[in-house]
């Protein structure tokens, strides 16, 4: 691997393709770069696409001041059915029949979940217990108590309403289960519900705008990696407005 003099510090701002982890885009990006010192600034699930934000370099430093901005979700949940990752990621706990809900009844749903509240993190999550994650305990057919986390909704729109399917769009605070604001929608309406579409859009000041693709990120030469990069006195610059 090379030196850090040898690379510019910054962020790249990748467009995450769905079945992969954030690791293995750290991965991707290391081998292209042909440098060490990585990291990424939170997880997104493997079903999830979008940005996802690397810190190369010097720009590690930063990672817990950029981890801590709002962020904004595009997303789509399917009423009716409840599974136990509170996605389409894992099997089916209860279903239950969606009645013709208006779009007002919906959107007072979705309001309930507006402003400061509290939100129990899944267990199919990083979370450690005991320093073991809770989604290896999940695994195992282990349950465990969760503490609820303090959360902010800042936003939020409801876009396509064609039952048992909803799309919207949520701009919340760090910490944010995107995939537990459907389950608790679903639960409020009474029927349940899961997540079935995640795409983050922006992440702090970052959005696809600056974004390199995954499919162009696998090939892209050390050189065209750099351009892509957001330097560090334009991160600065950005963080101060």
């Amino acid at each position: 691997m090379s030196d850090i003099e040898e690379i510019p510090s910054g962020v790249l701002v990748v467009d995450k393709d769905p079945n992969m982890t954030s690791h293995d885009l750290v991965a991707i990006t290391r081998r292209q770069l042909k440098f060490k010192k990585i990291g990424h600034c939170g997880t997104l699930d493997p079903m999830a696409t979008g940005v996802m934000m690397l810190v190369i370099g010097k720009a590690t430093k930063l990672q817990d001041k950029l981890m801590c901005e709002d962020k904004i979700y595009d997303g789509s949940l399917k009423l009716g059915i409840t599974t136990g990752s509170q996605d389409k990621e894992s099997d089916i706990v209860e279903e239950k029949e969606v009645p013709e809900f208006s779009d007002e009844v919906i959107d007072a749903a979705f309001k309930k979940f507006t402003g400061d509240f509290e939100q129990i993190p899944p267990m199919v999550s990083a979370i450690k217990k005991n320093g073991v994650p809770l989604y290896k305990l999940a695994r195992k057919g282990i349950s465990v108590e969760r503490k609820p986390r303090a959360v902010t909704v800042m936003d939020y729109k409801l876009h396509r309403v064609e039952l048992p399917e909803l799309d919207f769009t949520v701009n919340c605070s760090k910490g944010f289960y995107v995939r537990t604001y459907a389950h608790d929608i679903g639960q409020d309406l009474g029927c349940g519900a899961h997540l079935i579409a995640l795409r983050r859009t922006r992440s702090g000041k970052f959005d696809l705008s600056r974004a390199i693709k995954t499919k162009d990120l696998k090939v892209a030469t050390r050189e065209q990696i750099i351009e892509k990069m957001i330097k560090l006195d334009e991160i600065a610059e950005m963080l101060s407005e």
